[in-house]
């Protein structure tokens, strides 16, 4: 969980810091479209929320919060899926943005199933 948690943070503190440079990471063309910058550096926010309070996090509200970052990452994949079946984006940035989304989607629950989402952690805490 705390590599996954880093990760987003590092993905968040990019998208803020240099939208673009973040965009063509992910093969998406921040020049044809000057409004990506907004929206990226709002992803950015997003992620840089929800991975320092699942670090912060413990017992049954880290849990909460990986949950919560899966449904995130699964919503990321889904959006992927519909702007590649939609010509939105072409073919390696879909693939890239559904691969990450559901890497970290994996990187998830393999947490929560080694008890580092908080289930275990909770129990041995009281």
């Amino acid at each position: 969980m705390t590599g996954l948690s880093l990760g987003r943070i590092a993905i968040g503190v990019s998208s803020i810091a240099s939208p673009t440079f973040t965009a063509k990471l992910f093969n998406l063309s921040p020049d044809d479209n000057p409004q990506m910058g907004f929206m990226t550096r709002m992803f950015g926010v997003r992620e840089i929320a929800i991975g320092s309070m699942t670090l912060l996090a413990r017992g049954r509200a880290r849990r909460s919060l990986v949950l919560a970052g899966m449904a995130v990452d699964g919503g990321d994949a889904a959006t992927g899926v519909i702007a590649l079946a939609r010509k939105e984006v072409p073919l390696l940035a879909a693939g890239g943005m559904i691969a990450v989304a559901l890497g970290a989607v994996g990187a998830g629950a393999a947490g929560l199933v080694q008890g580092q989402g908080g289930q275990d952690q909770a129990q041995s805490q009281t």
